[in-house]
């Protein structure tokens, strides 16, 4: 990585002369050690990048290339992402304190989306309505136009990936507004889509903070769709501006996924499942397992193994850069405060493990947690339903349990929630899986898993996590629009006889 970043867009390759810009650090969370400076994107960055970007896809030389060439750079850019990933990867942890080796095995996947879309560019068909008459009416997917992706901290080059690879398939001009905690690895990402072939002006990168340079682009009204990735509030606060400007709008929000554990499940692969559900990327995802639901027959046994699977967690924390290290930081000292004070400030469960930000030395390499923002894994049993910690998104290493008695009181409890994104649950009893998740109120739902993601399988969220979905042919399709063609294919002679509307003679002519 670089000690100084600026915007990445045509205008600064170009070095056109702008107002000058605020500089912000990156910090790293696990060890408050500064990373880089990067320059914000002023008002006219946005400006600039938004014009670069729709003449770009006036020109035509992305928006109304062949499906294959699209395809084949989507593939190149794949390849090169595969070489780079090892890098990318220390870089993730650097800048999100995530231990590396679940950033290793993240970024590994990620070429998966970018040959998915290659793919389906290659496969995905227009098709002929069945007009009446003697009409042929094809139907083609054309791209959107310019688009903005608001990515945030906690996944950098996963979300944004999973938002850049099917905008890129269907034709589109992309600009990227990343998180400021963490936005280097997407402006890292961007020279490589370039490098590999994606046109100047199809990709460009707008770091700087979401109040200023993330309400500027999205307000900007040549932009034709909005995708964002954040909590329920910016959602709902940045959807009112896209709706202004009659642009589509996906939304990933906030989630506070139950997991429910029943009486017939295996209790082991129960506890590991939430385990990961709960800790992965310290508690700081969407989907993370917050509220864990447990039959009471089972209730003491799973308890049980769940606090010694999380002591062994806890015990095992140390550098992120350590593959060994099972857990890393959150994100900031001032994300870390708020972690803390909606635990401390909880009116009802009591702590059962952690509840405090760790300020020792870890025991697992000699790290010292005190030169970062690390909380432990934190287990809170019986929490009331009108409790902040079992309504609100903690975003961190923190689960509430509770226990319920009938499947009918599980499916209300893991209901009992604003949110919808994401939910688990664990049985033997395939009737009960199926009737189950049909019944929960939730988008993605696992049966005897948790967190499984896949570029063919739909991701978004009901009811206050979000609109639209990620993944699959719903994304391709939702970052293009239909356009349909009508060609009249009767014969002059048969049409000056039927087509002439205002002729003398009325009778059989058709109106549409």
């Amino acid at each position: 990585y670089r000690a100084h970043y600026a915007p990445f867009a045509p205008h600064v390759a170009s070095a056109l002369s702008v107002d000058t810009r605020e500089e912000f650090a990156v910090t790293n969370p696990a060890t408050g050690l500064h990373i880089c400076t990067v320059d914000a994107a002023s008002s006219e960055d946005v400006q600039h990048a938004v014009a670069s970007a729709h003449a770009a896809f006036e020109a035509g030389t992305w928006s109304r290339a062949p499906a294959t060439h699209r395809s084949r750079v989507l593939a190149r850019l794949a390849r090169a992402l595969e070489e780079r990933v090892p890098a990318l990867a220390e870089l993730e942890t650097l800048q999100t304190g995530r231990a590396i080796r679940e950033m290793r095995a993240q970024l590994g996947r990620l070429p998966e989306w970018l040959d998915y879309y290659a793919a389906l560019l290659r496969t995905h068909q227009a098709f002929v309505a069945p007009t009446q008459g003697k009409l042929l009416n094809y139907v083609q997917r054309v791209p959107l136009g310019v688009v903005a992706q608001i990515t945030p901290f906690n996944h950098p080059m996963f979300i944004a990936i999973k938002k850049i690879a099917p905008a890129l398939a269907a034709g589109n001009s992309v600009i990227v507004k990343p998180s400021e905690l963490a936005p280097i690895s997407v402006l890292e990402f961007a020279q490589i889509a370039l490098d590999a072939g994606v046109p100047s002006g199809v990709l460009s990168v707008l770091p700087g903070p979401g109040a200023t340079t993330g309400k500027e682009l999205i307000s900007h009204p040549l932009l034709r769709k909005v995708d964002i990735t954040a909590g329920t509030a910016t959602g709902r606060a940045l959807g009112s501006i896209v709706g202004g400007n009659l642009a589509s709008l996906t939304a990933e929000l906030g989630g506070k996924a139950p997991i429910v554990i029943f009486d017939d499940a295996d209790i082991t692969s129960a506890v590991n499942g939430a385990a990961f559900a709960s800790f992965i990327a310290s508690g700081q995802t969407c989907v993370s397992g917050t509220r864990l639901l447990v039959q009471s027959s089972v209730y003491d046994a799973f308890v049980s193994q769940f606090l010694e699977k999380s002591k062994s967690i806890t015990k095992r924390m140390g550098d992120p850069m350590n593959p060994k290290s099972a857990m890393g930081s959150v994100i900031s000292a001032k994300h870390l405060q708020r972690i803390h004070g909606m635990v401390e400030q909880r009116t009802s469960g009591e702590v059962l493990l952690g509840g405090a930000p760790l300020r020792d030395r870890s025991p697992l390499d000699g790290f010292n947690f005190a030169r970062g923002s690390f909380y432990p894994p934190t287990i809170i049993a019986e929490v009331s339903t009108d409790d902040a910690l079992w309504k609100e998104e903690v975003f961190g290493p923190v689960v509430v349990l509770k226990k319920f008695e009938t499947e009918a009181e599980g499916v209300a409890l893991a209901n009992d929630c604003q949110y919808g994104l994401g939910a688990g649950i664990w049985t033997q009893n395939v009737a009960r899986a199926h009737t189950v998740a049909a019944r929960i109120e939730a988008g993605v739902v696992w049966v005897n898993t948790h967190h499984r993601n896949d570029p063919s399988s739909p991701w978004g969220g009901m009811k206050a996590s979000g609109i639209g979905r990620e993944n699959g042919i719903e994304a391709l399709e939702a970052y293009s629009q239909s356009k349909s063609t009508i060609v009249n294919t009767a014969s002059a002679e048969e049409t000056r006889e039927a087509d002439d509307w205002f002729a003398e003679e009325v009778e059989g002519k058709r109106y549409g």
